[in-house]
């Protein structure tokens, strides 16, 4: 909105969803608590290339969300103070339109040469608008957090790409980049459509085996001990 090329989108249509409260929130950090020791692949955690580039995108991950919920509280105090660029265009016979683009002007107006002034009269009206926006936009700190956000964003698709090319060494990197897809690309919470419940399912598997090799380390570790007091009560 603070840009001209930006004045076709709509109201309070923004670049990011923001999910919360997924079994995916916590997996990886489930994972990461148990699977140092726990075998079937389970490398030192904190040498685990994937798991730290889970770490890099939730961190950027968080930082988008953060800005765009920033963005659409002024975004609403911009709306409600000026109001979306705009024009209002009377095409005779009652008969009126608004648009939200010079592009949707031209569409409107076409290019007839009878059209000329009331297209200039228009694109003139809505220009000021549109600089109202903009000096508005700019005093709120609107402006600065779409840009931010964009660039947060930005560089989180970046880090999911990069997951790709990121083999994991451990159960908990593989956790996490089931968690970044879950997260970004899932449509809404708890989706019913594939292949999310089935990324929520292997999810689930991960974070349960996970704990049973935690049991297991638990167990183990009780047993050692307890031959150890016994050794040392025997002598």
């Amino acid at each position: 909105m603070a840009d001209s090329d930006n004045t076709t989108t709509l109201p309070y249509v923004t670049r990011r969803r923001v999910l919360a409260g997924t079994v995916a929130a916590t997996t990886a950090r489930t994972l990461e608590g148990n699977a140092t020791g726990s075998g079937a692949g389970s490398t030192n955690v904190r040498s685990d290339p994937a798991l730290a580039l889970w770490r890099e995108w939730e961190k950027a991950h968080k930082q988008t969300e953060r800005l765009c919920g920033r963005q659409q509280r002024l975004e609403t105090r911009l709306v409600q103070s000026v109001g979306f660029p705009c024009v209002t265009v009377r095409l005779g016979e009652g008969e009126q339109v608004t648009v939200h683009s010079i592009e949707m002007l031209n569409e409107v107006l076409g290019k007839a040469p009878d059209m000329a002034a009331l297209r200039d009269k228009a694109e003139a009206q809505f220009a000021a608008h549109q600089a109202r926006w903009d000096e508005a936009a700019d005093e709120i700190g609107y402006t600065g957090t779409l840009r931010a956000e964009r660039e947060a964003g930005d560089r989180a698709e970046e880090l999911l790409e990069a997951f790709s090319r990121m083999p994991a060494t451990t159960l908990a990197g593989v956790a996490g980049k089931l968690d970044a897809v879950l997260r970004e690309g899932e449509a809404w919470e708890e989706c019913s459509e594939f292949p999310w419940p089935q990324v929520r399912s292997a999810l689930s598997d991960l974070v349960r085996i996970a704990e049973g090799f935690g049991a297991d380390r638990v167990r183990r570790r009780k047993t050692c001990h307890d031959q150890a007091e016994t050794v040392r009560h025997s002598r």
